[in-house]
């Protein structure tokens, strides 16, 4: 039953089109050369934990067992994937996927911007 639940919500969070999307973009495990160390994970699971947290706001430490994977793995792949620029080519990539099949509308976009006083003498 705690499969079928979790392979359900894995479609609902990731589905397969965007999973295709992200798979090839996911650092790789490279084990330690002395061995030891966490053994590799489902990277499904912990992309779709990961992408639970960021989603709902729910704080790491309460990440919900039914995910299959510790708080702490999560955080740990959210970092090194961070650190990798994961998110930022995954961006891309969801863009150019949508820009391909047509579903981009430019039409409106917002835009971030913050303004910083130059500092004395500063052109």
């Amino acid at each position: 039953m705690m499969a079928a639940v979790r392979a359900d919500l894995s479609k609902r969070l990731v589905p397969d089109e965007l999973w295709e999307l992200v798979a090839p973009l996911l650092p790789s495990f490279a084990a330690r050369p002395q061995g030891g160390g966490t053994a590799p994970r489902d990277e499904r699971a912990v992309f779709t934990a990961v992408a639970y947290i960021l989603t709902s706001g729910c704080a790491w430490r309460y990440l919900p067992e039914s995910f299959g994977v510790s708080p702490a793995t999560a955080h740990r792949r959210f970092s090194v994937w961070t650190e990798a620029g994961m998110w930022r080519r995954l961006h891309r990539a969801v863009l150019d996927e949508l820009g391909a099949r047509g579903e981009l509308d430019w039409s409106s976009a917002i835009v971030d911007a913050a303004s910083v006083r130059a500092k004395r003498g500063a052109r």
